[in-house]
């Protein structure tokens, strides 16, 4: 190949070097916000299997379990659930934001409160509850007892709020996005009524099954995540 082959003209009569290989690799490496908005779906569907996957295992909400290896490890999970899970919802209503209107901000910004809340609660779950067991049981019990519905002792200050706030997150954003994404018609319609019932779902099971079996109405959100996600990330 010529030395003129390798250069092309460039703005301001000047020239660049640039090989065919090199063009082909500027243009791999191109970052395109559709391309970005279709690898969110990928975290999506990692954030439902380990929704789905962490119930069965989980222990129990109890003094005796905040010390274990095993409490660690599914807390540590589920922080990153809920970072994966926010990114992942940021990547749906992003390929949709213009179709699903001031329902579907509303909805994906309550889902979004869900996740950021219960991200800081897990987060004080696997890395500060184990600390205080010994010294703090009684702050320890309380706070278990915000998920597991018992009365604390003492005092837990805006805790019980910021709880039952991620808990509307979860319902009322799960059907808002779900409703709205049904009528966009851009992901499929049958997860998007599946992510919609999700939320009514885990608070009738919380209400019917009581703690810990409702831990069976994550199945319904999980699926949904899983479902909308790959069909995010295998879009073309």
């Amino acid at each position: 190949m010529s030395i003129d082959s390798k250069i092309a003209p460039h703005e301001g009569g000047k020239s660049t070097n640039v090989t065919p290989r090199a063009a082909s690799q500027a243009r791999k490496m191109r970052i395109t916000s559709a391309g970005l908005i279709r690898r969110a779906g990928l975290p999506a569907m990692i954030a439902g299997i380990i929704f789905i996957g962490i119930q069965p295992i989980h222990p129990p909400d109890a003094l005796a379990s905040v010390t274990t290896t095993a409490w660690v490890i599914i807390q540590s999970l589920k922080f990153t659930m809920c970072l994966l899970g926010l990114a992942g919802v940021t990547g749906l209503y992003a390929r949709q934001v213009e179709a699903v209107g001031w329902p579907g901000l509303v909805g994906y910004l309550l889902f979004s409160l869900f996740y950021a809340l219960t991200a800081s609660f897990v987060f004080a779950e696997a890395f500060i509850l184990p600390l205080l067991a010994t010294a703090a049981p009684q702050f320890v019990e309380g706070y278990l007892g915000i998920i597991t519905s018992a009365p604390a002792e003492i005092s837990l200050g805006v805790l019980p709020v910021l709880f039952a706030l991620s808990g509307a997150g979860y319902m009322l954003g799960s059907l808002l996005f779900g409703i709205a994404t049904f009528r966009a018609g851009i992901l499929p319609r049958g997860a998007a009524a599946l992510l919609a019932c999700s939320g009514p779902l885990a608070i009738l099971a919380v209400q019917l099954l009581g703690h810990p079996l409702d831990r069976l109405g994550a199945a319904p959100m999980g699926i949904a995540l899983i479902w909308l996600g790959y069909s995010l990330w295998s879009e073309r």
